[in-house]
């Protein structure tokens, strides 16, 4: 008998998981991955690209793209730029508005899931999380 792809049950779920986040946060426009970057800025206060994509574990072309649709919704600005001093990244007063705005709804969808799931499948998860 063949064993499922474990690659497909993981992707399966991620993306079940990522619809609920998404669900949330469409309230003020935002996705779970627009969410995710804005957290790291607002985080670290200031930080280049290619620290944001290590912070992310993401390829830098990939949060490139990403901080450009931040930046064309006047979440996100490019500081510090010009004198042979590379651009850093930070929230603008709309990013931090709508960030602060997000952050509850990001809750509320971690709750979803919490509820869902259960304590033991939460569990499961975060050790699933940690051996791979």
């Amino acid at each position: 008998m063949d064993s499922p792809c474990y690659c497909d049950l993981l992707r399966t779920a991620a993306r079940k998981t990522t619809a609920i986040y998404d669900r949330h946060l469409a309230e003020v426009g935002l996705t779970l991955a627009q969410y995710k970057l804005l957290k790291k800025i607002d985080r670290a206060g200031k930080l280049s690209i290619s620290e944001l994509a290590a912070i992310c574990d993401l390829d830098r072309s990939t949060v490139g793209r990403n901080v450009q649709v931040l930046e064309r919704y006047d979440l996100v600005e490019e500081t510090g730029c010009g004198d042979g001093r590379r651009c850093m990244l930070r929230l603008t007063e709309t990013g931090q508005q709508r960030f602060a705005a997000a952050v509850p709804l990001w809750q509320a969808a971690q709750t979803e899931i919490e509820a869902t799931l259960g304590p033991d499948k939460i569990t499961a998860i975060t050790d699933l999380s940690g051996a791979l």
